[in-house]
């Protein structure tokens, strides 16, 4: 059985179970013991020295990164083809990822932070809720401009381009940023959800939110700790958030990728 290690809201997962659900790949899915914890048992480091999800175990195949995973899948169960036929067409979406998993991520994961984690309060939260609006609208429109006159960010069927991007507007509309109404992105993104491979994936994530309720004191206390890498801590301290960087290093709340051994 295909195992797919996961956390439902994580956009790089969920992208992960479109596709297989888009291609009819029967998987099963894992959460790790101890994920956010920065401790996780050897069945989910062992062959993914990152620790992070999604993690993609096929028999004895061990595969870590949701772009190295998707790559995979297509490689291994290449109908229906999720990347277009066109070279051109292929970079345009491989391009359309790189920007949602390195840009828009970290606003949608940096909102999590806030809101659900509690990292600032009054002021200093006001001034980086408002520097993520101004960063989501300028995101939207270039998505906007991207799509054009498409039906999908793929091309004339949904694929590569449209799991790339769905899960990071189900994550800002979730904090109340949602595509301009009567925008071309408003009717794509309403023709995604119609998709039973991308509804079901995020009602689990909605569905994994009720477990949620006391985060920010297991923040507080110390028992679990967010992952601040690379795009994610230049997000923040760029966007006004140096002392909550700042913080969480003295509270020694937050982590870094494990280094390899």
């Amino acid at each position: 059985m295909l195992i797919v290690y996961e956390h439902p809201l994580s956009p790089y997962a969920q992208k992960v179970k479109i596709s297989l659900r888009e291609k009819g790949i029967e998987f099963e899915t894992r959460l790790p013991a101890g994920i956010g914890t920065g401790s996780t048992p050897d069945d989910f480091m062992t062959g993914n020295p990152r620790g992070e999800v999604p993690f993609l175990r096929d028999g004895d195949a061990a595969i870590f990164d949701s772009t190295i995973i998707l790559e995979y899948i297509e490689d291994k169960w290449p109908t229906p083809p999720m990347l277009p036929k066109a070279p051109l067409d292929r970079a345009r979406v491989r391009l359309i990822e790189d920007v949602m998993d390195c840009h828009y991520e970290p606003i949608n994961w940096g909102l999590g932070e806030l809101n659900n984690f509690k990292r600032a309060t009054g002021e200093l939260k006001d001034r980086i809720m408002t520097r993520a609006g101004e960063q989501i609208a300028g995101l939207h429109a270039w998505l906007e401009r991207e799509l054009g006159d498409r039906d999908w960010f793929n091309g004339d069927s949904f694929g590569w381009g449209d799991l790339s991007v769905v899960p990071y507007i189900n994550g800002s509309a979730g904090s109340g940023f949602t595509p301009p109404k009567g925008s071309k992105l408003e009717a794509w993104h309403k023709r995604a959800m119609g998709r039973s491979s991308v509804s079901t994936s995020a009602q689990e994530a909605v569905d994994s939110i009720s477990g949620m309720q006391d985060v920010s004191g297991a923040v507080e206390a110390g028992l679990f700790k967010r992952e601040y890498r690379d795009h994610r801590l230049e997000w923040m301290i760029k966007s006004g958030g140096l002392d909550v960087v700042l913080k969480g290093l003295e509270k020694d709340n937050i982590r870094f990728t494990p280094d390899f051994s």
